[in-house]
């Protein structure tokens, strides 16, 4: 191939990696242009009527309201911000249903009373984003691996079969086994080789939230961990009706790369449950639901403050167990250590689409890498370069440079576009319907949302197939709770091709 060829090849592919930087930073300009998001109706606040509740719970619990964001009578109540308001689930109903958004459940069957699991460590193709299709390794098809989830007093039996390409064990991360089951390569067990089995078997006397994960440390760099979910054979107290797992990754990844590189010191992929947002699928639950979100951080040496939007959450478990309710700490924000987990419990009284993320600002975004190729110059984009190759465009004295305008961040960049069909992707899940319009342009990185829907928008929603446009739902909650009067509705969003057209 001539040089002139190589060079073409070289920046052709360097515009590309321009456009996953910030990325999705534009990114996902987009919703359907077709669609318009509708705006609240212009009138005074309707009357709203709280929501009837069962008969074994109350509306209101000395001054706090399950329906109405408030603090409550008093900092000594037990039922100061919502802290042992219960749910409308009943606790002989058995836990709330587990679930982590984009990631499947292990499978079991039971063999002579022990429920036994088939766990697989491969090679795995995991789609951070629509388009970005990464190498990674997981178990079972999946990054990160499908969820294991028993009740106390279980005895369980893990089959390990090894198709990596080099040798691995698991570790069954803060369980009290039996030695020789630890996982600790070499030092409690011989490394399970290439296609070779391996079978861990114990008795689960815990309960809370744990996970598995190899323990090769440049293969954990690669993805590989798991859930692992052990409910309390007595349903804790108060009983929660919504029980949600994120699982907080980073990778570094180079431009043009699907690889991580996992001697690297600095991150710039950011995933929760395997996605980067907009990517990463919301939680939603109903309005006055008692609420339980697990979070475990298991990046490779980053910590991250993550933080909740629109209401005040109780910290009521770690990784180790479930802490004692004189413990209990409100926030709304809370560090999570690399290799921990925290609990948060809230009661959602406060409808709408609130973010839900890390802090760090590295964290809200995607593809953080130095461009490759010509910079982009102030309004303008590499296309008109790639014409004339052999000519370096002259560089353009900006506005900034001249003092014309005060500097920005020196890392902006033009020209990112998510394509319709990568948007229709982000927003084909029920839990995206309805949201404001151009809402995928909020979450990047380590960001997803909690959404608390009324009874009958949450059903809607989640239990109908209807085709709700975009900004419709979020529109009605404005109209019901908040302010429509002075309400600004989104503009409407255009969607480009991967040429910008």
């Amino acid at each position: 191939m001539s040089a002139p060829a190589n060079r073409r090849d070289f920046l052709k592919r360097g515009s590309l990696a321009a456009a996953g930087l910030l990325a999705t930073a534009a990114t996902a300009s987009a919703q359907a242009a077709s669609q318009v998001e509708p705006a609240p109706e212009h009138a005074p606040h309707p009357p709203h009527a709280d929501p009837a509740v069962p008969a074994h719970i109350k509306a209101e619990y000395e001054g706090f309201s399950r329906f109405h964001p408030g603090r409550g009578n008093d900092p000594d109540s037990p039922y100061y911000l919502g802290k042992l308001v219960p749910g409308f689930r009943k606790a002989e109903d058995g836990p709330a249903p587990f679930v982590a958004p984009d990631l499947d459940k292990l499978p079991y069957v039971m063999k002579d009373g022990v429920k036994e699991f088939h766990l697989v460590p491969q090679p795995v193709v995991r789609e951070f984003l629509p388009g970005y299709k990464m190498n990674v390794w997981g178990f079972n098809g999946s990054m990160p691996g499908p969820t294991i989830e028993v009740t106390q007093g279980d005895r369980i039996r893990i089959v390990v079969t090894n198709e990596l390409p080099e040798e691995t064990t698991v570790h069954w991360h803060g369980f009290e086994l039996p030695v020789q089951y630890d996982g600790s390569s070499t030092m409690t067990q011989n490394p399970i080789k290439p296609g070779q089995t391996f079978v861990y078997e114990f008795n689960v006397h815990e309960e809370g939230t744990f996970f598995y994960h190899t323990h090769v440390a440049m293969q954990e760099a690669f993805g590989m961990i798991g859930w692992m979910i052990v409910h309390p054979k007595k349903v804790f107290d108060p009983p929660v009706d919504r029980d949600f797992g994120l699982l907080f990754q980073n990778f570094f990844i180079g431009p043009n790369q699907t690889v991580a590189d996992s001697m690297k010191m600095d991150w710039n992929w950011h995933t929760i449950n395997g996605r980067s947002g907009p990517y990463s699928t919301p939680l939603v639950c109903k309005h006055g639901e008692r609420v339980r979100v697990r979070l475990i951080n298991f990046s490779p040496m980053q910590h991250h403050p993550i933080h909740m939007h629109g209401h005040t959450f109780w910290i009521t478990a770690h990784e180790g167990a479930r802490t004692p309710k004189s413990a209990w700490i409100p926030r709304n924000t809370e560090l999570v250590a690399v290799a921990q987990a925290s609990t948060f419990e809230f009661i959602a009284n406060n409808p709408g689409d609130w973010m839900f993320h890390c802090h760090m600002t590295h964290h809200m975004m995607n593809h953080m890498v130095e461009q490759v190729g010509p910079r982009i110059r102030h309004d303008d984009s590499v296309d008109r370069f790639l014409a004339n190759l052999e000519t370096r465009p002259p560089a353009i004295v900006s506005p900034t440079a001249k003092g014309d305008e005060p500097p920005g961040y020196p890392q902006k960049m033009l020209g990112m576009h998510m394509s319709p069909e990568s948007m229709q992707q982000i927003m084909a899940p029920r839990e995206m319907k309805g949201m404001r319009q151009g809402v995928s342009m909020s979450m990047h990185g380590l960001m997803t949302a909690m959404r608390v829907l009324p009874d009958d928008l949450y059903h809607r929603v989640m239990e109908t197939d209807e085709d709700i446009p975009p900004g419709e739902i979020f529109a009605e909650i404005v109209k019901r709770f908040g302010d429509p009067e002075h309400y600004q509705r989104a503009p409407k969003m255009m969607t480009h091709d991967k040429h910008g057209h």
